[in-house]
């Protein structure tokens, strides 16, 4: 049986990596792809909390991670690929809709 503190340990890698992603990439694709991992190492917590205290909620808490991360994903994509028609780029630094 592996113990939690492994799934502690890789949990805070999946956020350090997220947060390096989110913070050094000007990508939007990978930027979400960053913000997914680090709901990923959520739901690692989640479960290996929940099955260290023998209790569901934690599985259940991380259905509902899964499914706001997938509801997230498809509204991202639909606004990547609109700014793309209107600017033709994904650069993050390159989107200024709000200026005139």
């Amino acid at each position: 049986m592996i113990p939690a503190s492994h799934y502690l340990i890789l949990s805070a890698l999946l956020v350090t990596i997220g947060v390096i992603g989110v913070l050094t990439r000007r990508n939007i694709l990978i930027i979400f792809m960053s913000i997914e991992l680090i709901l990923n190492a959520a739901n690692i917590n989640l479960i290996a909390f929940s099955r260290q205290l023998q209790d569901v909620i934690g599985q259940v808490f991380a259905v509902f991670v899964i499914t706001v991360a997938a509801a997230e994903a498809a509204i991202g994509l639909g606004i990547v690929i609109a700014l793309f028609r209107n600017r033709e780029t994904i650069n993050a630094d390159e989107i200024d809709l709000l200026k005139g």
